[in-house]
């Protein structure tokens, strides 16, 4: 080829490539039909034969695997990808923001692999649905673990796809061997519910069709595919396999004679209680529970796994324990923990437990956890055995047990539960004004008392439609008013610290499409694990209220260690090695307005407080993220 031939060759590539994109619309549709394909570069022999360069072979795919990988995840309804990038899935990062236009999904940059899972599990709480994940190879799927196995205990559903290249013959020399794998779903097996290894397209769709239908079906938890490098970047000359039709299954409900033998014990009941885990998976669960309660006159133990119920409702019952000493009957709902419920337990030397419930306590569970279980990882926590088990949704089964128990009622009857419910009533408030006078002690304290932050955070949003994305735990549990589901979504699952700064900006970023006041009452020892977070939430502009209980230390080892310290008699002065953060303190709002995010504080004295908040959420009120430091007493 002479050089004018071969500029006239390029110059003709550059017009129709030119044109082409001008045709081209912003947003690919789902399965579009395929493109004509780009102009080919000159071939390697005549770059040797005009250069004396060595040959190489100089290939473009236009109609690349993973744009079909992209369009199995816009059928499936996924709004985000949660991600730090990664080279071993550059092809489907690539189809996302080019072929699919980056919207539905749209990319989030994450800082860590730990913090996109997290993130991903909020976002499901609030959402009832997954966001996607992409993570790295080996080396991206271990950061990522310890969020995955706060996901599982959670019952959370998080979809993640890892990039692989499984043929050795394949990889680029160096770092693609480090972060290849023959087995890439060996490392988290254990608290992952399913994982595969698609090894064609059409097996690709199946299975993130598959995934997704597991992971939405309760007990609810993380699902993993591995998008092999070579599936993504290769060609595909064929038209686009099928994508599967995405039906999700019913959740499980209580059979009938099950049903109905709860319900004839419940209303013979004397003293019953209902004790919540994470039975509302939906505002239909908040709304059945609150039903069910009402119907029997039953007194209610929250234990915060999700909103369950309402916190000013006359029923609720939360602080009370003392209620399952008493009970004749106590039902159990999606309970992580049963039997530690019902059991008071000493971590002394010699450890001891003893069971709070009389002899003749009827016991009833009706929990998806009876329907999936793995034996290595200990979450199932110690058997509790009952007179009733219903392996099923609990959120499913309430409707039924509720019509069930209005059947057996009679006229006399629901005279006695309405007594019944006017002393609990009476017991409700007056743990809440007990719990009010608790708040009142150190109130103008400094360090800034955790009731009074509760307190002073309160008083700005209660009159806003909010969202409390952290756990609800303390303060805000006994002194706030909840009654919508999306106002708490509960703890990490796992207790694994690092959850709660991503997580709360996921749930955040659910929340912002419904114009919802995000805030999140956020650990310091947490935040230190990822703070990279404030800067995706700068970079994404995710409005959420960050407000620190900084108290300068992991404050639960700080209480172990003086627990080891006197059991072996030996002082406490010496707690605060390796526990604190301190020498230097860290200045959090400082951290805040070097990632880009409104930062204030820190606030030492209680007075400033309020004015702090108030001008944060101004902040937050326009779309952006603010995080006040708030130096605080322990606990």
């Amino acid at each position: 080829m002479s050089w004018p031939n071969r500029r006239n060759f390029l110059k003709s590539a550059a017009a129709t490539g030119a044109a082409a994109l001008a045709g081209k619309p912003q947003l690919a549709r789902a399965q579009e039909a395929p493109r004509a394909s780009a102009a080919s570069a000159p071939s390697a022999r005549a770059r040797e034969a005009e250069t004396g360069a060595p040959p190489a072979e100089v290939l473009t795919a236009d109609r690349p695997g993973s744009d079909f990988m992209v369009d199995v995840l816009k059928r499936l309804g996924f709004e985000y990808v949660c991600s730090n990038p990664g080279s071993s899935f550059r092809g489907l990062h690539e189809s996302i923001v080019n072929y699919g236009g980056n919207r539905d999904p749209e990319f989030i940059t994450c800082c860590h692999e730990e913090s996109s899972v997290a993130m991903a599990h909020g976002y499901a709480k609030i959402e009832g649905k997954p966001a996607c994940v992409f993570a790295h190879g080996t080396v991206g799927l271990q950061h990522a673990a310890m969020a995955l196995y706060n996901a599982y205990c959670d019952r959370a559903p998080v979809y993640v796809i890892i990039g692989n290249l499984v043929d050795a013959a394949s990889r680029r020399p160096g770092v693609e061997w480090e972060h290849s794998v023959q087995d890439a779903g060996a490392m988290v097996r254990d608290f992952v519910k399913w994982d595969d290894l698609p090894a064609s397209l059409p097996h690709f769709g199946e299975s993130a069709v598959r995934a997704y239908k597991i992971a939405m079906t309760p007990p609810m938890m993380p699902v993993l595919l591995v998008a092999d490098g070579d599936l993504q970047e290769n060609p595909v000359a064929e038209a686009w396999p099928p994508i599967p039709k995405l039906t999700l299954a019913r959740a499980p409900q209580g059979d009938s004679g099950s049903v109905a033998e709860a319900a004839r014990l419940l209303v013979n009941a004397e003293n019953p209680v209902l004790l919540a885990g994470r039975v509302a998976r939906t505002p239909a669960g908040l709304k059945a529970l609150i039903e069910l309660a009402e119907t029997l006159a039953a007194p209610v133990i929250d234990q915060g796994e999700r909103m369950n119920f309402p916190s000013r409702h006359p029923l609720n019952l939360s602080s009370g324990r003392g209620l399952i000493a008493e009970a004749d009957v106590i039902v159990g709902l999606e309970l992580t923990d049963f039997w530690g419920t019902l059991h008071n337990y000493r971590d002394q030397l010699r450890r001891t437990s003893r069971r709070l419930t009389k002899p003749d306590t009827k016991l009833i569970s009706i929990t998806t956890g009876d329907l999936y279980l793995k034996s290595n990882y200990q979450d199932f926590e110690r058997f509790q055995e009952v007179d009733l088990a219903m392996a099923a949704d609990a959120e499913q089964t309430l409707p039924a047990l509720t019509e069930a128990v209005k059947r057996l009622l009679t006229a006399d009857r629901k005279r006695a539960l309405e007594e019944r419910g006017r002393k609990l009533a009476a017991a409700h408030q007056k743990a809440l004004e007990a719990a009010r006078v608790e708040a009142s002690y150190g109130w103008d304290a400094s360090p800034i008392s955790t009731a009074r932050l509760s307190m002073e955070l309160w008083a700005q949003i209660k009159g806003k439609d909010w969202s409390l994305v952290s756990g609800a735990g303390g303060w805000p549990a006994r002194l706030w008013e909840f009654d919508k589901h999306h106002q708490h979504i509960g703890s990490s699952g796992g207790a694994g610290v690092g959850y709660s700064a991503p997580a709360s900006l996921g749930a955040a970023l659910a929340n912002r499409k419904y114009g919802r006041v995000s805030v999140t009452i956020q650990n310091d020892g947490d935040l230190m694990y990822a703070p990279g977070v404030l800067w995706t939430a700068a970079h994404h502009k995710i409005p959420l209220l960050s407000v620190m209980h900084n108290n300068r230390a992991y404050h639960q080892e700080v209480m172990h260690i003086q627990r080891m310290a006197n059991r072996h008699q030996r002082g406490i002065e010496n707690a605060g090695i390796g526990t604190t953060l301190l020498d230097p303190s860290i200045d959090f709002a400082t951290v805040a307005r070097g990632m880009g995010v409104y930062g204030a504080g820190p606030i030492l004295e209680a007075r400033d407080l309020g004015p702090a908040i108030r001008r944060a959420l101004e902040v937050v009120e326009k779309g952006e993220p603010a995080l006040i430091d708030v130096v605080t007493q322990p606990r």
